[in-house]
């Protein structure tokens, strides 16, 4: 087990900036920048043991400064969409970013993906780990209080990555912490052929600005039931209003068993490598993205070009505009209180 920091570039306002190489004893390695949390790079082997890349990125800083679709990054203060960026706290309006046509997305114009966060590492027998800290001062993209984060990152000789979450702040404020990374277990080409398993029986639908509506729905005789292993491709094209607000999927779905456990969320393989990737978790929910909102192109890693829907993202999460929903697991997060969530990342082959 090994971990390397090198120089990675600097911010436009001079601050430098780092990227970490994780090295487990399997050959299993993930490179993560404190800029933005980012995971850059991840490469595990294939039934045969090739080496492959199996998520989205770039090779350099300059390109990550630029605009992308959150590849690889922490988000918050509130992962997701906040409905028309407004929400009411202690009985006090607080007014977002619109950053996603009328609604509030992913922290919004800086949010936890755009700043640089303070680094440490450290490495035991059997795992290495990035500590990530940040302070958001009250006000920062228009939420209250100063809260600071922890993130680290842990890989195992397991080939587990896992993501502890913490968090603490001095005024009641609202948090949703997750990672966006997009995965492609083939390593290119688009997603539709992996297999994927939600662990869950419910979703939250969404109307077509995609904001759950508020009901808890049944994913009996949808085509949003992963509850059996199911090519992604397979109903993506179904007639649904659902699909269609989406365009594809784009849906939080509700975690079977109890919030704060951890337990198994989701399960996606890929049959022509034999790469599988499980999803455990103890938040209420994970939102499977499909890619639908990729750009027809994007030059990434190695001048390699990634196609529409040319990767998927399974987002660990609390649900979506939960600050406006009251019938949703709270969001809100007071002084004295300590925000804590994991999510592990098991990699293997089949």
């Amino acid at each position: 087990m090994n971990i390397h920091k090198q120089f990675f570039g600097a911010t436009q306002s001079g601050t430098p900036v780092d990227l970490y190489t994780l090295t487990n004893d399997h050959g299993v390695e993930i490179k993560i920048t404190n800029y933005g949390g980012i995971i850059a790079s991840l490469r595990t082997p294939d039934r045969n043991g090739k080496f492959d890349d199996i998520v989205l990125g770039f090779d350099t800083l300059e390109e990550y400064l630029g605009p992308h679709p959150f590849f690889g990054v922490l988000v918050g203060r509130y992962a997701n969409r906040i409905a028309h960026g407004k929400f009411t706290l202690k009985g006090k309006e607080y007014t977002l970013a619109k950053n996603d046509g009328e609604n509030h997305l992913h922290g919004g114009v800086k949010g936890f993906d755009k700043v640089v966060w303070e680094a440490t590492s450290a490495s035991v027998d059997d795992a290495v780990s990035l500590r990530l800290t940040y302070l958001s001062k009250d006000g920062e993209e228009g939420y209250p209080g100063n809260l600071t984060a922890e993130v680290v990152y842990t890989l195992t000789n397991d080939n587990e990555l896992r993501i502890d979450y913490a968090a603490t702040t001095d005024q009641a404020t609202v948090l949703n912490l997750t990672n966006h990374t997009y995965f492609n277990l083939a390593g290119q080409g688009v997603n539709l052929n992996h297999v994927m398993m939600i662990n869950a029986d419910r979703f939250t639908p969404i109307d077509g600005t995609l904001i759950p509506t508020g009901e808890l729905r049944s994913v009996e005789c949808t085509p949003l039931d992963f509850r059996q292993p199911t090519p992604i491709g397979a109903r993506i094209e179904r007639e649904d209003d659902q699909l269609r607000f989406g365009g594809g999927y784009d849906h939080n779905w509700v975690v079977n068993g109890a919030p704060g456990e951890l337990r198994l969320a989701a399960r996606v393989a890929e049959p022509s490598t034999g790469r599988f990737l499980e999803v455990h978790t103890t938040q209420p929910g994970i939102q499977f993205y499909s890619g639908n909102m990729m750009p027809k192109t994007i030059t990434g890693r190695g001048g390699q070009v990634y196609p529409w829907r040319g990767a998927l993202c399974l987002e660990t999460q609390h649900f979506p505009d939960s600050p406006n929903q009251p019938n949703f697991p709270s969001t809100v997060l007071e002084p004295g209180e300590r925000f804590y969530e994991v999510t592990v990342f098991k990699f293997g082959v089949e």
